[in-house]
């Protein structure tokens, strides 16, 4: 029997309480609640047509109406505390108290990274999936870009892969529809203007610029653009 300071049956809306899992991590308790009910309709609420998402590091997503969704960097600003904590660590002598002390300091700092990065990436898929009818997306080879030793820690820290599983369920739950694109498009080195495609573009590049017809854009800006053109053409239809 558990015993819970909240009433679980008004917590859970007159829905079928089956079990409650409870865990500890990082010095906390966590009661978990597994409900079964039926399935409401999606929320009819206004939507905005189609949309473009350009998923990167700089920016956690940019769509191609403007809106910009900020990377939070759960890992990269805290790094330095977490450096610090797992030297001091390293440091205690096993099976003293000092120790676990410090292990549960490590242990408190990697979940305040994970609670900071999962926060960020469910308020914005939950506003995309919400207030668009149509959303387009890049089929990343996340697991490709990631052995460039350069961007693997940043990559990893932006947890992109999740970013998409959230919007492919969301969008479903919400009556939207999700439409990826290509991973082979060359959405950065398109014009979103001309049409004209770049043979090579840096990533230090943080301007579009195109020869053909002067057009000088954020390259993010300029790559969910289109991405929303190529997930409304047919073939991805």
């Amino acid at each position: 029997r558990v015993h819970c300071m909240e009433n679980v049956y008004e917590r859970v809306n007159g829905a079928r309480l089956i079990r409650i899992t409870v865990s500890r991590r990082a010095g906390h308790w966590y009661a978990s609640l597994t409900v079964e009910r039926e399935s409401a309709a999606p929320v009819s609420a206004p939507k905005l047509g189609t949309v473009g998402v350009d998923l990167g590091v700089k920016h956690l997503a940019t769509l191609s109406d403007g809106t910009v969704i900020p990377n939070p960097r759960a890992l990269g600003t805290r790094l330095k505390a977490l450096r610090k904590s797992q030297k001091a660590l390293s440091r205690k002598v096993m099976g003293s108290v000092r120790r676990e002390k410090a292990k549960e300091r490590v242990a408190k700092l990697h979940a305040r990274v994970a609670d900071v990065r999962a926060d960020a990436i469910h308020k914005a898929t939950s506003m995309i999936a919400g207030r668009y009818s149509v959303v387009c997306i890049e089929d990343l080879n996340v697991a490709g870009v990631v052995k460039n030793h350069h961007l693997a820690r940043s990559l990893s820290d932006a947890a992109l892969g999740e970013f998409r599983r959230q919007l492919e369920y969301k969008t479903a739950r919400n009556g939207a529809v999700l439409r990826v694109v290509d991973r082979w498009y060359p959405s950065s080195k398109t014009c979103s203007n001309c049409g004209t495609v770049k043979a090579k573009l840096s990533l230090s590049e943080r301007v579009f610029h195109c020869d053909a017809c002067g057009l000088s854009l954020d390259r993010d800006l300029n790559a969910a653009v289109n991405i929303q053109v190529a997930g409304s053409a047919p073939e991805t239809l």
